[in-house]
């Protein structure tokens, strides 16, 4: 892609897990139930999760492209059972069930909900204010762009609605989507088309918004305009893709969001734009 939208586009599409629900904050029950190897068995954990979940779409045959599918929650609970079993750890039933109950009802990173209530209450022309104060709507009483947010997650359908009300999200998003719909994991391109048919738009058209290296190269080569959350701090991925925009927090993806909302922004990524912090970053995408 050599350009992107100069326009507001017309939804801002979030991964869930790691992006808006912190996976690791199942680290402190972990600990509680194996003292010395919370952190390690919560990132094997999450690192087998994500793997099963692409050998399963990879491995189908073209002519039945769910035929290995099961549903995110039975994965979580596979990559669980493994991920104890290579720590050498004793996982009982009730140490399990404590376990994918906390998963269920995960805790949302504390820049989530101030930023998608901002954007919901005001809309991409808001983003500006929203940055010093995103508990405050843009009290100028200019005219605002009414932006759709989205999810597109790995997610089941129950899994999702769980984790949504927990979080206190519920009714800021106008789709909650899950690859469910299709048997086909992220970065499936049919994982990624739930989006376009959902907002009846063009790629390029519609803001995906990942923490995960890998779910962004995907997103990029699918043709969304791209931001990477990198909450991690990670290095890129060395796939020959870059992001539409990089930040360390929500606060920067406001700052990106307000930049295509901007008249008279070029039209071609590789442009610079900075927070406060000067941590928002436009990268050329693929």
């Amino acid at each position: 892609m050599s350009a992107i939208t100069t326009l507001p586009p017309k939804a801002v599409i979030f991964d869930a897990y790691g992006t808006l629900f912190d996976v690791h904050s199942v680290i402190a029950a972990a600990e509680q139930l194996f003292p010395t190897h919370g952190d390690a068995l919560s990132y094997l954990w999450r690192q087998k999760q994500i793997e099963y979940t692409q050998l399963r779409t990879l491995a189908a045959p073209s002519d039945a492209p769910g035929a290995h599918y099961r549903p995110f929650w039975d994965i979580t609970l596979d990559a669980l059972r493994f991920a104890a079993k290579k720590i050498q750890l004793t996982l009982g039933r009730a140490a399990e069930k404590r376990l994918m109950d906390e998963y269920a009802c995960l805790s949302a990173f504390p820049d989530a909900v101030p930023a998608l209530r901002a954007l919901r209450d005001a809309g991409v022309n808001a983003t500006a204010s929203a940055q010093s104060s995103s508990k405050k709507a843009s009290a100028s009483g200019e005219k605002v762009h009414r932006l759709n947010l989205a999810i597109l997650s790995n997610g089941n359908p129950q899994m999702l609605d769980i984790a949504v009300k927990s979080a206190g999200m519920n009714g800021l998003f106008d789709h909650v989507l899950s690859v469910d719909t299709v048997r086909a994991y992220k970065p499936s391109p049919a994982a990624y088309s739930l989006g376009t048919q959902a907002f009846g738009a063009q790629p390029r058209e519609l803001v995906f918004v990942s923490s995960n290296g890998w779910d962004v190269a995907g997103a990029t080569w699918f043709g969304f305009t791209t931001f990477w959350l990198n909450r991690q701090n990670a290095p890129a991925e060395e796939l020959g893709v870059a992001p539409h925009g990089t930040g360390e927090d929500m606060n920067d993806l406001l700052v990106f969001l307000q930049t295509l909302a901007s008249p008279g922004r070029s039209s071609t990524p590789g442009s610079s734009g900075k927070s406060a912090g000067n941590r928002t970053r436009h990268s050329p995408g693929a």
